[in-house]
């Protein structure tokens, strides 16, 4: 079994989706010890905006020339690590009422025509990510999940979706600022209900 580890906080020491995502981590290490996982910090792994280059190269019908190759390798790999995976857990702060810009980014990465989704006759998409699970931790500070100023949790399951991600597991850790400990019980209440 493979599990893809997604986390997009910047805070490395300090962040509470980072070390619920490092939780996770650990409870499928104790049920599944045989597991690999996949480190992707997203946070800092410098992933580059989709730029002209980028964006005539995935969308080229045809063999793709050398330098077509090279702006698409990072997306090929990140394809291929989605792909590959079996469970992905994300830690998702919320930012400034949305997901972090590194994440954005790598979905911005991983969204590819023909390798991840793909349209019907009728037009329709149709996600090729099939038989995974995810389990996304979103964390924030005052705002509720949820609420009118939540383009975080809809946005990710819409996404995810998208792709054929169906099997999704939103663990809650918002308004930390005021219910952390409630929160932290129902997320633990929910995680071990996930895992058993």
């Amino acid at each position: 079994m493979k599990v893809l580890k997604i986390n997009s906080s910047a805070a490395e020491k300090t962040s509470i989706s980072r070390s619920e995502v490092d939780a996770i981590i650990s409870k499928l290490l104790i049920k599944h010890p045989n597991a690999e996982v996949i480190n992707r910090d997203v946070a800092y792994s410098n992933l580059p905006f989709p730029d002209d280059k980028f964006l005539e190269a995935v969308f080229h019908h045809g063999e793709l020339n050398e330098e077509q190759q090279r702006v698409t390798k990072l997306s090929d790999g990140l394809v291929d690590e989605l792909m590959e995976s079996d469970i992905l857990v994300m830690g998702a702060p919320m930012y400034n009422f949305g997901i972090p810009a590194s994440l954005k980014a790598y979905f911005d990465l991983v969204a590819r025509a023909g390798k991840t989704f793909q349209y019907s006759e009728q037009g329709y998409p149709v996600g090729l990510v099939k038989n995974k699970k995810a389990i996304v931790v979103i964390t924030t500070g005052g705002v509720p999940l949820g609420s009118p100023m939540d383009f975080s949790k809809n946005y990710i399951a819409t996404f995810l979706g998208f792709l054929g991600i169906e099997d999704i597991e939103f663990i809650e850790l918002d308004e930390n600022r005021f219910k952390y400990e409630e929160k932290r019980k129902t997320a633990k209440e929910k995680l071990d209900s996930i895992l058993n």
